[in-house]
C-alpha cells in the first residue's frame, strides 16, 4: 500500500514555477492521479485477492482458474433481473441446460434462444485506465514543451520574498528588458496555452462517452460479480467432457465503484472546463484583461497597471499574468514601476 500511496505522492509534487491555472491542474494532475491509483489498485492482488476463483470438480482449479480468465466469462443479461436463489444461481447466471432452451417470445409463438454475454473487456481495465491517465496528461505535455521555461527564466528568484538588493536589481532589469525588447510578440504563446486548454475539454468529454461504452450500466450485467465458464477437456476413454465451472469475480466489485465515480468526476470535469472556456473568451476583451491584471497587482499603481495594460496585447497580458502568479507581491510592484517607466521611454522614443 504504501507502494501505491509513494507513487501518488510523487504525481502530486507541486511545481514552483506555475505556468498553468487551477482548471488545467485538475486535469493533468487530480484527474490523472485519480485514474493512476485507481489502475494500480485494480492491479494489487495483495489487497483485493485473485481477479477470478472458479469452482468446478475434477480440474486442478488454478488450471481452470486461468483457462476462464484468458477465454472469457458469460453470463445470460435477460436473466440478470431473475429471482436468486429461485429462478437463477446468481444476477445473470443459469445452467448450461437453461442456456440452450429455446423460450415463447411474447404472444405470437416465435421462439428464439437465451442470449450469452462474453465478458472480457474487464480483463482490460488496468490498462484502459493507464491510457486514460495519460491522455489527460497530453495537454499538460504539449504546454511544457511549447512553453519552453520561459515563465521560469523570467521569475529566476525573484518568488523569494528575501532577496539581496543587488541580486533583485539584476535579476528586475533581465526581466523588465525581455518585455520591453519582446512586446507584442507573445501572441503564440498565448494562444498555445489556449489550445492546450480547449483540447482538455475536448479529452474530458471524449472520456465521459468512452466511460459510457465501457460501463454504461455498471451493475451486474456489466460487472458481473460471479459469472459461468465452460471447459472441454477429453474423458479417459477419449470422449469430450464438458465442465461448467461457477467463477467468482470479485475485482468486478471494485470495477463497479470506480466507472461509477469516474463517470460522475469527469461530468463535474467537463462542467468545470466548459465554465474555464468562458472565462477564456472574456479575456479576449481588453477592458477584462486589465481588471483581471489590476487584480493580480494590488500593491502596484492603478495608473502603471493601466500604462501597461493599454500597451499589452492579450500575449503580453498572458505573461505578465503568469509573472504576477509567480513573483513576490512587493518584488512584482517594483517589476510594474520599471516596466511603466521602460515601457513609457519607449512610446516617447517612438
Amino acid at each position: 500500500m504504501f507502494d501505491v500511496f509513494g507513487i501518488i505522492r510523487r504525481l502530486l509534487k507541486i511545481d514552483q514555477t506555475r505556468i498553468d491555472n487551477v482548471i488545467f491542474c485538475l486535469h493533468y494532475k487530480a484527474t490523472m492521479v485519480i485514474l493512476v491509483a485507481f489502475s494500480l489498485l485494480v492491479t494489487n492482488k495483495q489487497y483485493f485477492g485473485d481477479p477470478i476463483d472458479c469452482m468446478v470438480g475434477a480440474i486442478n482449479s488454478h488450471t481452470i482458474d486461468m483457462f476462464c480468465w484468458i477465454q472469457s466469462t458469460y453470463t445470460i443479461p435477460s436473466l440478470t433481473g431473475a429471482v436468486v436463489g429461485e429462478e437463477v444461481a446468481h444476477p445473470g447466471v443459469s445452467n448450461h441446460d437453461v442456456v440452450r432452451l429455446p423460450v415463447i417470445n411474447g404472444d405470437d409463438g416465435a421462439r428464439e434462444q437465451y442470449t450469452i454475454k462474453h465478458h472480457t473487456y474487464y480483463q482490460w481495465v488496468t490498462l484502459v485506465l493507464f491510457i486514460q491517465a495519460g491522455m489527460f496528461y497530453v495537454p499538460r505535455y504539449m504546454w511544457k514543451s511549447w512553453e519552453g521555461g520561459r515563465v521560469k527564466g523570467l521569475v529566476n528568484e525573484l518568488n523569494l520574498p528575501i532577496l539581496s538588493s543587488d541580486l533583485k536589481r539584476a535579476r528586475m532589469t533581465i526581466a523588465v528588458d525581455y518585455f520591453r525588447r519582446n512586446l507584442h510578440h507573445h501572441n503564440l504563446y498565448a494562444y498555445q496555452f489556449f489550445v492546450c486548454e480547449l483540447l482538455n475539454f475536448v479529452n474530458v468529454v471524449g472520456q465521459i462517452f468512452l466511460t459510457d461504452s465501457i460501463g454504461h450500466d455498471p451493475t451486474d450485467e456489466i460487472f458481473p460479480k460471479v459469472a459461468k465458464c465452460t471447459f472441454h477437456k477429453f474423458g479417459p476413454s477419449g470422449t469430450i467432457m464438458r465442465h461448467d465451472a461457477l467463477c467468482v469475480l470479485p475485482l468486478n466489485i471494485l470495477n463497479q465503484k470506480i466507472y461509477t465515480f469516474l463517470w460522475f468526476w469527469f461530468v463535474v470535469v467537463a462542467i468545470i472546463s466548459a465554465f474555464g472556456l468562458l472565462y477564456r473568451l472574456a479575456t479576449l476583451t481588453s477592458s477584462f484583461r486589465h481588471l483581471l491584471l489590476r487584480g493580480r497587482s494590488r500593491l502596484a499603481s492603478a495608473e502603471k497597471v493601466e500604462s501597461i495594460s493599454r500597451r499589452c496585447q492579450i500575449g503580453d497580458w498572458f505573461i505578465l499574468y503568469l509573472l504576477a502568479k509567480n513573483m513576490d507581491p512587493f518584488v512584482y510592484k517594483d517589476f510594474v514601476n520599471d516596466l511603466s517607466e521602460k515601457l513609457g521611454d519607449k512610446e516617447h522614443l517612438s
